[in-house]
């Protein structure tokens, strides 16, 4: 019998192309809600899809389902002395750069805190600078959920894209946190459910 193991370096060629063809489907998906709905009703209608998809992760999760490896995720991670993880090169980034689609590509990054949320209400992960709002690279950082994160993400009501003010700074046109400027009131940290971000 042959053996049929593939090369590392293949198999993170393959991961890329996995990656890029969700980041292409979120692409396609979200410019015809937009195209039928206008901006604002349309990034709504993402983010309840969003949320949506982020439990159905943490269900498979929770199940003890396969989910993302680092493999062509990212092209270098690292978590910092104080807990936060910071990559460069995220290949579905990359996607939305070369599709000129930032202005929705972004909206896949809620995948992350809606991930987390569906995990435990009370933790949310959210971004500091996001190379998908046009940074240099990604920080994400597990912190406390609000009252009002918690109310909307059960609702699934418009307001919960404030859950990342990162990500709710750049829909909104306003990049006032570019560079990771955020706000301080950092009161704990914890691990993610796998330790790892999607968006």
């Amino acid at each position: 019998m042959s053996d049929s193991t593939m090369p590392i370096e293949e198999a993170a060629r393959a991961a890329e192309g996995a990656l890029a063809r969700i980041a292409l489907l979120h692409i396609a998906f979200s410019k015809v809600l937009i195209e039928e709905h206008g901006r604002e009703k349309g990034l709504d209608l993402i983010a309840r899809a969003i949320i949506d998809y982020g439990k159905r992760i943490a269900e498979r999760l929770q199940k003890g389902l396969p989910d993302l490896t680092n493999l062509g995720l990212n092209e270098e991670s690292e978590v910092t002395e104080d807990g936060k993880l910071r990559v460069k090169g995220c290949t579905l980034a990359k996607v939305f750069k070369e599709q000129d689609a930032l202005d929705v590509g972004h909206m896949y990054c809620y995948v992350d805190p809606a991930k987390t949320m569906a995990w435990n209400p009370g933790q949310k992960m959210i971004h500091l600078p996001s190379e998908a709002c046009g940074d240099g690279e990604c920080t994400v950082e597990v912190v406390p959920t609000t009252q009002k994160d918690r109310e909307t993400f059960s609702s699934r009501t418009e307001a919960w894209r404030m859950v990342d003010p990162r990500l709710y700074e750049y829909d909104k046109g306003e990049p006032s946190l570019k560079k990771g400027a955020t706000e301080d009131n950092r009161a704990s940290r914890s691990s993610h459910p796998k330790g790892r971000r999607d968006g």
